[in-house]
């Protein structure tokens, strides 16, 4: 695997900004800026041999920079959604940023993906991998401690993008990273992903309320539109009446995977049968986050001027569940001071 690197332009500050091309034996690439760490570009082949880019986004750093979706980019301090923007933490009450009605929203208003990483092309197993680092002060957007975060990425020969997470403390705190890439795996510029197939290795998800906020219910997916155990059509349920899809307005909700959280194992499956393109996900995170572009809108200008409509792209986001840090029967994204926050996904393409 090869790295190249390029410059893509300069933030309001003076801040540089670079794009790395990462490409593999089989020539699948993947573009990163070092902005968020977004994902720019995802070229795979079908399953004649074409390649297409299968990740929104857009053409320019000062788009990226406007953003209000998310696209592509490392999320945290805390992915997702805490509830009336606090929590408590060994007594005390810490009081975060409102910007998502009254509750705080990935990680608030200048997120980990809006901000500058640095940048670099290391050596791991004879691959050259993009590393990316970042120190979020104690403080910053009401987080206590000073958080030193890497965030890997490796494109393998065997078609997978490898997202290593690594985050100290000095102080205790709480950690959910995870990437919000938007995947049309007919291509970016495809219209919608309705005819997807999807996945998701969970017999449970959390109840949510309709402002997308779990309510410490965990409920079974047997006999519910929820229910993704074997690879299901997107569009067969998605303007269903049942309660949860009509609040999210589709899928937007956090599924319980039935995995150990020791090593990679398989979260869920993404399926497209127009391209043949597969997609598998695996992680070492108890969550993963559904969510079907149910807010992308017609006004949404994406790479090569194309209109990105409502249920454009697919989101799935590895995680401890939302506010998760509010109810103790969810699993606790509470990181001790010096303790390492691990964590690894990995996003596998093939054909069929």
């Amino acid at each position: 695997m090869s790295i190249l690197k390029k410059h893509y332009g300069y933030t309001q500050d003076g801040n540089e900004v670079y794009i790395f091309t990462l490409t593999n034996f089989n020539g699948i690439t993947a573009e990163i800026i070092n902005y968020g760490g977004i994902v720019t570009s995802l070229k795979v082949p079908d399953n004649k041999g074409n390649f297409d880019d299968i990740v929104l986004g857009y053409d320019s750093l000062d788009k990226y920079m406007d953003d209000t979706v998310y696209f592509g980019a490392i999320i945290g301090r805390y992915a997702n959604r805490i509830e009336n923007a606090c929590f408590e933490l060994n007594g005390k009450k810490y009081e975060l940023a409102k910007n998502d009605g009254r509750n705080h929203l990935h990680g608030g208003i200048i997120g980990f993906n809006k901000v500058v990483w640095n940048a670099e092309i290391i050596k791991e197993n004879n691959n050259e991998c993009l590393q990316l680092i970042y120190n979020s002060k104690d403080g910053e957007e009401g987080y206590p401690g000073n958080l030193h975060v890497k965030v890997t990425y490796t494109l393998t020969n065997d078609n997978e993008l490898k997202i290593d997470y690594f985050a100290v403390s000095d102080k205790d705190t709480i950690v959910n990273l995870t990437n919000h890439s938007y995947f049309n795996l007919s291509g970016h510029s495809s219209g919608d992903i309705l005819n997807h197939k999807v996945m998701i290795n969970a017999n449970k998800f959390t109840e949510a309320n309709e402002e997308a906020i779990p309510t410490g219910e965990i409920i079974d997916v047997k006999d519910t539109p929820m229910d993704f155990t074997k690879l299901t059509s997107i569009k067969d349920e998605i303007d269903s009446d049942y309660e949860q899809i009509r609040f999210a307005k589709g899928y937007d909700h956090n599924w319980v995977l039935n995995v150990s959280g020791n090593s990679p194992e398989k979260a869920a499956e993404v399926f497209d049968d127009k391209s043949g393109r597969f997609m598998e996900v695996y992680t070492t995170k108890p969550g993963i986050q559904f969510y079907t572009g149910n807010f992308l809108d017609n006004a949404l200008v994406g790479k090569g001027n194309v209109i990105y409509g409502k249920r454009a792209g697919l989101c799935l986001e590895t995680q401890y569940f939302p506010n998760s840090i509010n109810y103790k029967n969810f699993p606790s994204p509470i990181l001790r001071a010096g303790q390492e926050y691990k964590h690894t996904t990995i996003y596998k393409f093939s054909n069929r």
